[in-house]
């Protein structure tokens, strides 16, 4: 078996460690010279950051998983906290010591900003999913969901709004309710550790994918970054891929027994496009809409720190906020995330800047000028993880051209373990042809 993979995401590299531990070598390549795809490390000012805040959960077992089967340490690499929602001075939930899932309903009791009847009626809600078994026979909106279990508006506003765009990085009233379900039972209705919140100490790169970098080597296999794939060409027994340097050196040509495409919606649909088996694959993936996610890192001086690690604002721009001293030892540099479509996207960059510091300044009285700022703007940051959406599923028409992201068919919206889960998958669709 010679098998190739197209792109150094988490999915990607989660197939190929799940196929290096089985002794077989496989070749990836990359179009950056950063590994981790829309969850990467980068530098600025001598600064590491992420191109995006992500959030681990305890349920998150195949991603913490494979992290720790490339050499880290999940107590050391993360800063773990119990499940807490807190919008400043509007809202506070945090989820007790008790077992799943009485964790969550003695927290709603306890939650500030909620009357005794919205808190009675939000678990309510809990209880009659759980009854369900957090399925349903057809997909709705989440908002439909919601308001026919008599979730109010301010209710919704304060804790299932945050909630849904926090785990699908979609509105409410496009979200797909089976889906946020799905991410509801695993992380809530389980066990009480399954809900913690993991906030990452390293950078993303760092993380996960070049750690699996080194373990697809010391198993023979290679990663080429800086080279894009710029045609994949079926052959008799085998698929060939041209690759492109992006030093400017000749394209060059390579068999592969195996094909595994495990880029962005974009570009899988742009390499599958010349093969007219895959026509109705390559609409199918052009189909799928898309979400933003914009960071604002702000580099304040040392001292300033935020009341807690993370910290949240209602009816403001700023939607989270991430104290990197208090997680990364970076002190003094905050990271504001906003998530989704909104009325954010019409601001210049460095407008959005500087809503994001008014707010500060308003919500905690933080006077200081930063001392540099960086804007990441992803505008399709992950699929829009929408009602009856239509995915696309692992397995092509092409023999042994395989597709693998968080995109692909699943159970799960657009996180780091849905692209693990999905790029786990498709490694085992190559395992049993083995001989």
């Amino acid at each position: 078996m010679n098998i190739a993979i197209i792109g150094a995401g988490y999915s990607g590299m989660a197939a190929a460690v799940t196929l290096a531990a089985q002794n077989i070598p496989v070749t990836v390549f990359e179009t950056s010279k950063q590994l981790g795809g829309r969850a990467r490390g980068l530098w600025h000012n001598d600064t590491q950051l992420d191109n995006g805040q992500h959030i681990l959960l305890g349920c998150y077992r195949h991603t913490l998983q494979l992290i720790e089967q490339v050499g880290g340490n999940i107590e050391q690499d993360f800063l773990r906290l119990p499940l807490q929602l807190t919008l400043h001075h509007r809202f506070s939930f945090k989820a007790s010591p008790l077992p799943a899932p009485l964790h969550i309903l003695l927290g709603l009791i306890r939650a500030q900003g909620l009357s005794f009847t919205q808190k009675i009626s939000a678990a309510r809600f809990m209880l009659a999913m759980r009854h369900i078994q957090f399925s349903l026979p057809g997909d709705i909106s989440a908002i439909e969901l919601l308001v026919s279990h008599q979730q109010d508006h301010e209710l919704i506003s304060l804790l299932w709004q945050p909630i849904c765009i926090s785990a699908l990085n979609t509105p409410l009233h496009l979200a797909s309710a089976k889906i946020l379900l799905n991410v509801l039972r695993d992380s809530l209705n389980t066990s009480r550790a399954d809900s913690d919140m993991l906030l990452p100490r390293l950078n993303f790169s760092a993380l996960f994918p070049d750690r699996a970098a080194e373990y697809i080597l010391k198993r023979g296999g290679s990663l080429h970054d800086s080279c894009s794939v710029k045609a994949i060409i079926p052959r008799d027994q085998a698929i060939e891929l041209t690759v492109n340097s992006n030093n400017g050196n000749t394209p060059q040509t390579h068999l592969f027994s195996h094909v595994i495409c495990a880029t962005s919606p974009t570009a899988a649909a742009r390499l599958l496009q010349t093969m007219p088996q895959l026509a109705s694959l390559t609409q199918q993936i052009s189909a799928i809409p898309n979400q933003p996610i914009y960071t604002v890192y702000l580099q304040y001086p040392a001292h300033v720190r935020l009341p807690q690690p993370m910290l949240g604002f209602d009816q403001c721009y700023t939607q989270w906020l991430f104290d990197k001293g208090q997680i990364a030892a970076q002190h003094g540099l905050i990271g504001a995330v906003i998530s989704a479509e909104g009325l954010h996207q019409e601001l210049s960059q460095e407008n959005l800047a500087q809503k994001v510091i008014q707010e500060l300044h308003e919500q905690l009285s933080i006077t200081e000028t930063p001392l540099w700022l960086k804007v990441i703007a992803e505008k399709r940051a992950t699929f829009s993880c929408e009602v009856n959406l239509s995915r696309p599923p692992h397995i092509t028409a092409i023999k042994n051209l395989l597709l693998t992201g968080d995109y692909t068919a699943g159970d799960y919206p657009a996180t780091l373990e849905g692209a693990v889960m999905s790029g786990i998958k498709c490694a085992k669709e190559v395992l049993p042809t083995r001989t």
